[in-house]
This record gives structure tokens, sequence and C-alpha cells, in this order.
């Protein structure tokens, strides 16, 4: 119905009201869709009565709301106190919203509950925005079905933002019932407050989920929208213990509860013993120990197990005036004892004979030269290879290419079948005749589950270039709102074809493309291999540097292009073309 409001300014026009009153602890607020003069645009005007003093705790929070800028929570334009005098011009107090077109989540729940994987994304897009509201310390409050609106390009939007009052704890029990009542549908909002019953389809962790979120005892709620956000997120982990029965599973976690006290505790072993067997956990691969050697006493070594071995020659290193000679030696006895001691054999390796020791020697004093010679054997060792390296490249690309440049001077006969083989080349990054498309599938392994206009995908090939498929619409980032890489259609050509390119069409000129080749329409993006990329204006043959054999073809757009709302793209026709 139309509606005539006064105190409100000229630039707003009052269309039809929207919605029954909501009384506040200070007067009543009515809501109008209404058309804002200036900008021309539909707008989502609401009137507090009386202005004045008794609006000014609404209004501060609307000018709160104004700095937050999220598709699920409708945006604050304008704003006004007004005052007590209801007849003189501009005297009401109001909030001027964004309109969002769309489905209320009420009248979309008396066809029936939605189904889980969309109760899940509805709620958990709607939490987002109230988290972001949380953030910076507005309770948004108005959390009802009536005010939640599914917009047609799959996003959910809150109208009347803020509501006159709010708590964190009650937008947190708010869309608790929210999902209780996308779980149950329209039965589930006249029966709100019950919990959700348990039927068929309801999954256990959202059940849970919808209790925790209602419940007042202390540590059993929720502690915050966000980690309502957190739980959404997860899917449902599959595991070997998933198919126990509740007994088994019983059993096995007071196990683990038991062996948890016990080791807290510090029980004995034998204690720990009469607990029931955990399963043995593969053994983990690793090298044998090294052998140690012990000062103390002596170690025989197997000959077998440690062959004889050539060690460096190295002086030994000395603080008395004695003269020590060094020669190299090979182990050969299965006393190591002996070969240090009675052979008088140093541990390093080297013969000496005995010397008359002036002072203490520090062993760290003794290996030091020794490491310093090491190091510096490497270091001679490495450089040497590089030269050795540098040297036969230099070869390699000088002196032979010389060479073949001389074999091949211009006006000699070239080397049989040499023409043919570059003239198969040139030829094989030709295209040539279309390959047909058998059938095709929207391809979004970082999506969220919601379709992405799946329905539209044969438009894309269907030698219509004023039909297209495109992708939704997002916000704030032409890199699909910074919530994933990209999303694509996959092509199936029946079997496998030598592919030379694509040609594309569209309607939103600059979009970014890759184009990619692969063998299982169930693998991820890497399984895909880059053909070609690049943007897309109107029509754009996209070649590959050498033809590709594959049986799928991925076209997956990375980069949007403005549009009314945000940032979208689309695919008007997909030619696929084979090599020559």
């Amino acid at each position: 119905m139309t509606s005539t409001v006064t105190g409100l300014p000229d630039r707003y026009r009052p269309l039809d009201q929207v919605g029954g009153d909501e009384p506040t602890p200070t007067g009543v607020i009515r809501s109008w869709r209404a058309k804002d003069r200036v900008l021309n645009r539909d707008v989502a005007i609401r009137v507090h009565t009386p202005g004045g003093p008794a609006a000014h705790a609404w209004i501060a929070r609307a000018l709160t709301a104004g700095g937050l800028a999220t598709p699920a929570l409708a945006m604050v334009y304008d704003a006004a106190e007004g005052s007590e005098d209801v007849d003189a011009p501009g005297s009401a107090a109001y909030v001027v919203n964004e309109w969002i077109d769309g489905e209320t989540l009420a009248d979309r729940l008396q066809r029936g509950p939605l189904p889980e994987r969309e109760a899940r994304t509805v709620i958990r897009r709607l939490a987002e925005g109230v988290a972001e509201a949380h953030r910076v310390g507005l309770a948004v409050g108005g959390l009802t079905p009536e005010h939640v609106v599914l917009r047609p390009n799959g996003l959910v939007g809150l109208r009347a933002v803020p509501a006159a009052t709010g708590t964190v704890q009650g937008d947190i029990t708010a869309l608790g019932g929210l999902l209780e009542a996308c779980l149950g549908g329209a039965q589930a909002v006249e029966a709100a407050g019950r919990g959700p019953r348990r039927g068929v389809g309801v999954p256990p962790d959202l059940a849970a989920l919808v209790r925790r979120a209602r419940s007042t005892e202390p540590g059993q709620g929720l502690s915050s929208v966000a980690a309502m956000v957190s739980l959404l997120n997860e899917r449902p982990r599959t595991s070997p213990s998933s198919s126990l029965s509740s007994s088994d599973r019983g059993e096995s976690e007071n196990w683990l509860r038991r062996l948890r006290t016990q080791q807290d505790a510090g029980a004995p072993a034998t204690e720990q013993a009469d607990l029931p067997a955990a399963p043995a956990a593969a053994p983990i691969a690793s090298e044998p120990p090294a052998p140690t050697v012990s000062v103390d006493a002596p170690v025989r070594l197997d000959p077998h197990t440690f062959p004889p071995v050539p060690l460096p020659v190295r002086p030994v290193p000395q603080t008395g005036p004695a003269y020590v000679a060094a020669e190299p030696w090979t182990s050969t006895s299965d006393d190591l004892d002996a070969v240090l001691h009675d052979e008088g054999w140093s541990d390093a390796g080297y013969r000496s004979q005995p010397y008359t020791d002036t002072g203490s020697t520090d062993l760290a004093e003794t290996e030091e030269p020794g490491a310093r010679r090491r190091v510096a054997f490497i270091g001679v060792s490495v450089l040497a290879l590089a030269v050795v390296i540098a040297l036969a490249w230099w070869i390699g690309t000088n002196v032979l290419t010389v060479a073949d440049s001389v074999d091949e001077r211009q006006g000699s006969t070239p080397p049989a079948g040499s023409s043919s083989s570059a003239q198969s080349s040139s030829a094989s990054a030709q295209p040539g005749a279309p390959i047909a498309i058998v059938s095709a599938d929207v391809y979004d392994p970082q999506g969220d589950g919601e379709p992405e206009n799946d329905r539209e995908v044969p438009l894309s090939y269907d030698n219509d270039p004023s039909t297209s498929w495109s992708t939704l619409e997002y916000r704030g980032s032409p890199a699909f709102g910074n919530l994933k890489d990209g999303v694509g259609i996959l092509y199936d050509l029946g079997s496998d074809q030598n592919i030379a390119g694509v040609t594309l069409t569209t309607t939103t000129p600059g979009i970014a493309v890759d184009v990619r080749t692969g063998e299982d329409p169930k693998g991820d993006l890497d399984s895909y291999a880059v053909g070609a990329s690049g943007k897309v204006d109107g029509t754009t043959d996209l070649t590959f540097d050498k033809p590709a054999k594959a049986r799928f073809v991925l076209v997956w757009v990375t980069g949007l292009v403005p549009s009314e709302g945000g940032f979208q793209g689309n695919l008007a026709e997909v030619v696929v073309h084979a090599a020559r």
C-alpha cells in the first residue's frame, strides 16, 4: 500500500510499507520501500516515532553500521535523528538502507526446508556479515526469517540494519534459530525454541550447533559468531572410526580418557600396561645409528661390515718440538685397539713416531687446523669442478656452434629429413577444424557448493553468440571477491584429440582466462596443463605453443570485469580447434 510519511526530506518518496511495526523501548519503527529522487534508485527507509532524543541511541547504532561494507548486511546510506516536533520539516528520525531484491527466507521456508548444503551456505554467509558487525562493536539485532532475503545471485542479505536494540548473545541465539528454521522449514519457525527435531536428513553436527547457539549454560554455548562461521565452514569428517557402533566409540573414548589421565598423573608402567592395547603404529624407516667408539674400551669391527677404506694423508698437529711424519694406510685388522695402539697409528689415520710433548695439548686446538685444511681441500675441489664445467660450457656454446654454422652455411644441402621436420613442427601449431563438444559442466573446485549458473553451461557452445554462461556476481574485487582463484567450464570432447587451441567469445570484454587440458574429469586444478592464457576481448583466439593430446578442455576464468552490482564474466561461445 502507498503511504505518506511526514517529516521526511523531499529527496525520499515512500512507495509501499513493508513488514509490520517494530516496537522499541522508546517508540515504534515503521519501514517503507521508497524512491531516492536524487539517485533514482529504490531504498528502504525506516522511520522512528517519535524523533529527537528518543531515537538518539538507534541513530548512533545506524551511524556505526554505516562503516560496514558486507553483502550480508544492507548498507546504511543516510540517517538523521530529527526532532520531537512531527509537523516541522525534517523532524522525523529515519535510517535509509540499501533495498535488497529477492525472496525472504520466511517465504522460501513455506515451500519446505532447505537442503543441508544450502542451509549451511545461507547461515554461514549471514553469520560472516554479523561477525564483521561485531568486530566494530555493533550488535545487529532483527535476525528473523522476515528480514533475511535470498538474493537472485545466490547471496544473502539482511534488511533493517540495525534493529533498534541488540546484543551479541542475542545475535548468536537468533542465528541458531535461523539455522533450525532452514533445516525444519515453516514448522520449525512456528515451533521456535523447542530445539531441532531429530528427523531424517538433519546432520548431527548442525543439530549440535543449534543447541550450542541456543544454550545459556556456562561453557556450553558458542563464544562468538566467528566460531559459528568456522564450524559451518568445516565439512563432516569421515574416517574408519565413523563406522563403529556407539558402544565401540564410547569404549575407545573412555580408553583414551583413562590413558591421558594416567599419563598426566605419571602412572607406573605396570598400571598403564593394564589398559587395552592401542593399535600399533607403523614403524618409521630410518637410517641405522652410526657406530660410536669408546675411548675407555677397545672396539672391534667386523671386516665384512666395515671393509678396508683408504684414508687421506694429513700431518698430525702437535705442540712439542718433535717432527711427525705422515703416510697413508689402509685398515686391515679386526682389532681396532691394536690398530690404534700396538701398530702406532693415530685415531686420525696417520702413522706417527713418538714425540716429546712439552705441554698440555687441547683437543680442540689440535683438531682445528685439520678442519681448516679439509674445508680448504673441499673448496679447491669445488672450484676446480666449476672451472671444468664452465670450460665445457664455453666449448659447447662457442666452438661447436661455430662448427655447426660452418656445416650449415648458406647454399649447402640440408640434412635429409630436416625440411620435413621443420614443416611438421610449424604445421602442428596451426589450428584446424573445430572439434565437436560432447558435454560440459561447471568446474569449481574452490567453491562453497553454491551453484554457478550450472543450467546455462550449454549456452556457451550452442553456436549462438547471443546466449552465454555467466559467473555469479562478486563484490569487492575482480579476483572473485578474493574468495577463490577462479571458476570455469570443463568441456568433454568424447575421446582423446590433438588440440591446437580455442576460440572464445564473450560479451564481457576484458575477462582473463587460462585454457587447460587434461584426462581426469575429477582431477584437481594442477592436473590440467596450461596450454594458453590471456584476456578475451569480444572474440579471441588462444593458440597453444604446441599441440596437446587430451579429452577434456578446461576454460578457467581467472579475472572478472566490472558489472552493475560488482564483478562478473561470461562465455558466449567456445570453439575447440584440432591441430593440423
